[in-house]
């Protein structure tokens, strides 16, 4: 069985530079790649590959870490982006049979950003692009983003939205108080990341994003980012909201997720309950949940279902969707 994991990460000693260089908003969750993470989120060769080879996993669709390039100033954003795309090109041309790629999008500049996501998409063959929420102050509904979304849904590639650090004033409200460590693992993975990111796609069905771009397909991790598990409040919120359908309509057309390295059946049964198995991919969220012994296979393997749907999680979902791109 093929198993294609799609939320898999790394950083360039590039993009590493200029976050440090740089002061537009950057987080403190630069702390979270350093030591062997930073080793394997730099690895692109074979060391990366046996960790596969010892997961069980065939494919890797690589995508830059977390916050991408979403709080660079623009120039300097495109620049990275182009040069970031280009090294994702060439790993997958090194290792088609291992790898595939998400576009990064420099999302400060949005609409060289979605002439961006159409060269790497067309030029370059990835397969989407990769999100990390809001951009500076402007979360993703903002209308300076729509560029974005209206070349996804035309080239019907999707987007995955990747959790990001909340603002400094939500996380002096609310995630503050304790250690700095506790209060940094408290806003990014502990809590703050997934509601941050969960918000942000609610945010783009409330204004309308997927009505008026209905082939729009978003990709949530971690089994969609809080927000599957709401779903009775969500579709009173729904009416209230006056939306052509509803946010729960919404997820189970527009939306697919993943496990992100979080292999829990009762979270897969409660997803598949709420969008089905056919809007179930799988990640492993290397190198971050990466651990010996072949966890993301024996995931797969366990599940109490059939082998028709055991596929279709393991690769048959992605390569159906990734099917209809428009090149």
């Amino acid at each position: 069985m093929k198993i294609v994991a799609i939320e898999e990460h790394f950083l360039s000693p590039d993009v590493r530079a200029s976050w440090a260089a740089s002061s537009a908003g950057q987080d403190d969750s630069g702390s979270l790649h350093l030591g062997e993470m930073e080793t394997r989120l730099e690895e692109l060769s074979e060391a990366r590959i046996s960790r596969m080879d010892e997961s069980g996993v065939d494919m890797q669709v690589l995508s830059l870490t977390s916050p991408g390039l979403h709080n660079l100033e623009p120039a300097e954003g495109v620049s990275l982006a182009r040069r970031t795309n280009d090294l994702i090109a060439a790993t997958v041309a090194g290792r088609p049979d291992r790898f595939d790629g998400f576009a990064t999008i420099p999302a400060s500049a949005p609409g060289e950003a979605a002439a961006e996501l159409e060269r790497c998409v067309r030029e370059l063959g990835m397969k989407g692009g990769m999100l990390f929420g809001r951009t500076q102050d402007k979360n993703l509904d903002h209308l300076d983003f729509l560029p974005i979304f209206e070349t996804a849904a035309h080239l019907r590639v999707p987007l995955f939205i990747h959790p990001q650090t909340p603002s400094r004033a939500v996380r002096e409200a609310y995630y503050s108080g304790f250690s700095p460590e506790v209060d940094l693992a408290f806003a990014t993975f502990g809590l703050g990341w997934h509601y941050d990111c969960g918000i942000q796609f609610l945010r783009l069905a409330l204004a309308g994003v997927f009505d008026r771009f209905p082939d729009l397909q978003i990709i949530l991790g971690h089994w969609g980012e809080v927000v599957l598990f709401y779903t009775e409040r969500l579709k009173a919120f729904s009416r209230i909201a006056k939306l052509e359908r509803s946010v729960v309509d919404t997820m189970r057309e527009n939306l697919y997720v993943t496990p992100s390295g979080m292999f829990s059946q009762s979270n897969f049964h409660h997803a598949v309950e709420i969008v089905g198995v056919d809007r179930v991919l799988f990640s492993a969220d290397y190198p971050y949940q990466y651990r010996p012994g072949g966890g993301p296979k024996h995931f797969i393997e366990q599940l109490p279902i059939g082998q028709d749907e055991k596929e279709k999680i393991a690769h048959g979902n992605w390569d159906r969707l990734t099917h209809a791109i428009r090149r």
